[in-house]
């Protein structure tokens, strides 16, 4: 008899991380390596958030807290929304959790029984597929090709629910797209939902302050007659640079924020007090920064566009948000390496490339498409310049 859990074979770890773990094991090993792999801001946290944690840390606040959000936080969360989103939540109505993932997990382990359906659009974040599985769901993928612009096609929609479809995922800016739904294609998809009141839906927010060229986010609970069955998950990591503190947030019906609750109280207890002190801070004070930082990434997105555009064999959509490019490599394919190897898939190809040229990016297929590859562009010009440098020359020796 094994020791490790049944469940645990239907997963695997994940790519994205698994990546950037290589890219840090080869460097430390003394190989010049460039990862394009972290979906992390190179930015660092502002000082007047930090600031808000040593207060904190000074002021004696580290001690267990809520279960699921100090009062405080909650409360900054509430007006977020409002200001934002124009949306009205009270603070029952919200829940915080360590980290974006920490609260899409604990919904579904809150919500989902064996069987029940989890709609995902292909390509999609690396979890979602699995954290549906571990909770005993069937992810149900729906492929959404180059030609839409890895978007949902409404009408392609209707096909993939059933009486067992519990959720439909939605995120904009997609990870690892950056394909964005305007206001319009929310509300053509808002109209197919509409008519199936069976169905919940989880709308990752979590790149909403990351988008370029005046493009106006729309969050689905805008939609009033849907509001009451979405639930809306954002956090701190990507604008306010603070990945490794650990804060996400939902907001969405009572009955599934109090389950969230439950879930939590059994597994973390609360989020870090000096994380929670340090995200009222990001939420409710100076926003400056966010739009400095996005033009900056809007400079790092035109940039890796055109010179990955420029390179035969490679083609890539111009996205309209979040740090990635999702370009085609599918050209290459049957071209071999300086060593004879044969590139016969995407896993092929960036294996390949890091291999070869030390860059490190992650296949599509491991976001569900395959024939393509993912670049994070979160990180220096410096670093972006060097690396299409070597995906050039890389792409130009195979034959």
């Amino acid at each position: 008899m094994s020791i490790i859990s049944d469940s645990l074979k239907k997963i695997k770890p994940s790519p994205t991380i698994a990546v950037t773990q290589k890219a840090r094991e080869l460097k430390a090993a003394g190989k010049d390596v460039i990862g394009l792999g972290a979906g992390e801001p190179d930015f660092d946290t502002p000082d007047n958030i930090k600031q808000a944690a040593i207060k904190a840390i000074n002021d004696g606040d580290t001690k267990y807290t809520a279960v699921d959000g100090t009062p405080a936080l909650k409360k900054a969360i509430v007006e977020k929304f409002k200001k934002e989103n124009n949306l009205d939540y009270t603070t029952d109505q919200i829940t915080v959790g360590a980290g974006g993932k920490h609260v899409i997990y604990n919904a579904m382990m809150a919500t989902l029984n064996d069987g029940d359906e989890v709609i995902i659009p292909a390509p999609y974040w690396v979890s979602y597929p699995d954290i549906v599985l571990l909770a005993g769901g069937k992810p149900v993928v729906m492929e959404c090709d180059e030609k839409q612009g890895f978007k949902i096609n409404p009408s392609d929609l209707e096909k993939f629910i059933t009486q067992k479809t519990k959720w439909i995922i939605l995120n904009s800016p997609s990870n690892p797209t950056g394909a964005c739904y305007s206001e319009n294609d929310i509300k053509a998809i808002a109209a197919v939902l509409e008519k199936h009141k069976h169905i919940y839906i989880l709308s990752d927010d979590i790149y909403e302050h990351v988008t370029y060229e005046g493009f106006k986010f729309f969050t689905i609970a805008q939609i009033e007659s849907l509001k009451d069955r979405v639930l809306t998950m954002n956090g701190v990591s990507k604008a306010y640079s603070m990945t490794g503190w650990r804060i996400g947030y939902a907001a969405g019906p009572k009955d599934i924020v109090k389950a969230i609750a439950k879930i939590q109280s059994q597994s973390t207890t609360n989020p870090s007090s000096i994380s929670q002190a340090a995200s009222v801070e990001a939420l409710s004070g100076t926003q400056d920064f966010i739009k400095k930082r996005a033009d900056s990434f809007q400079e790092r997105r035109d940039f890796v566009v055109k010179a990955l555009n420029d390179i035969d064999g490679i083609n890539c959509l111009n996205p309209d948000g979040a740090f990635y490019v999702f370009p085609s490599c599918k050209e290459l394919m049957g071209k071999k390496d300086s060593s004879g190897k044969e590139i016969k898939s995407d896993t092929d190809f960036v294996q390949s490339l890091l291999e070869n040229s030390g860059i490190a990016v992650v296949q599509g297929s491991a976001f569900g498409l395959e024939g393509f590859f993912r670049i994070s562009y979160a990180t220096s010009m410096e670093n972006l310049k060097k690396a299409l440098e070597k995906i050039s020359s890389f792409c130009k020796s195979l034959t």
